[in-house]
């Protein structure tokens, strides 16, 4: 990983954001590389493991590159897909077999299986964007560690000018902001899927919790961020001088 968001990537015309045609460049970017590294013929017992056949292997790529590009929360257009996907799997009514429909059509097997392989994959898409933002579904000291350590990498970005805006500006709103239109509104969907029981219930519970935390913490942790950072500076220096 970069350490930069795929809309500075593309800014800045990087290498990567030139060969993936600067759409999804960092998802894209793992993609390749994971499969190149599935490939590997090291792997071998493990692909057969997954699957079998040629058929198999097109559909479980076909899997890895739609909950990989799911990730890509910035993308308008990713959004837009992932969000009529999960109101077809589950915004409709659940087909029944041998219901005659309004226009006059008997529901098939066929349809069955259809409807909960579209549920299964909406599911597994939304599983792989919560493993993405794991630590704000967790506990507080959790969430704390692994936001600061992106924190970190941002701040690593705009000190070597890759990036414009200093991390601190914008990070405590950024954050609560990313807690309403993103974190919430993804754990409710697991919670409505039914998949996951009474921990769906947990994941909005974490989400909630860290997010009051933030509210109120969030300016004194976004100042201790930053002394953390100037401190591991200076011991790096002191290091390798």
């Amino acid at each position: 990983h970069t350490g930069l968001p795929n809309a500075q990537l593309v800014k800045d015309q990087h290498e990567l954001a030139v060969k993936f045609e600067n759409k999804s460049v960092a998802e894209q970017n793992s993609v390749h590389i994971g499969w190149e590294l599935l490939m590997d013929p090291r792997f071998e017992r493990l692909r057969k493991c997954i699957y079998q056949t040629n058929v198999e292997r097109k559909r479980f790529r076909q899997l890895v590159i739609n909950c990989i590009m799911a990730t890509d929360i910035a993308s308008r257009e990713v959004n837009q897909t992932r969000e009529q996907k999960w109101n077809k799997a589950f915004r409709r009514p659940t087909p029944v077999l041998g219901h005659v429909t309004a226009t006059g059509q008997v529901t098939s097997a066929f349809q069955i299986q259809e409807d909960m392989n579209r549920k299964a994959t909406a599911v597994i898409e939304h599983m792989i964007q919560v493993s993405d933002v794991a630590h704000t579904m967790q506990h507080w000291h959790i969430y704390r560690r692994w936001n600061e350590r992106l924190f970190h990498e941002m701040h690593n970005a705009y000190e070597a000018g890759l990036a414009a805006v200093h991390p601190a500006e914008n990070w405590y709103r950024g954050e609560l902001g990313f807690f309403d239109y993103y974190l919430l509104p993804l754990a409710k969907k697991l919670l409505d899927c039914g998949t996951f029981g009474a921990s769906g219930h947990e994941y909005i519970s974490y989400v909630m919790k860290n997010k009051r935390e933030w509210e109120h913490k969030g300016p004194k942790v976004v100042e201790e961020m930053e002394v953390l950072y100037k401190d591991a500076v200076e011991d790096t220096e002191t290091t390798t001088s």
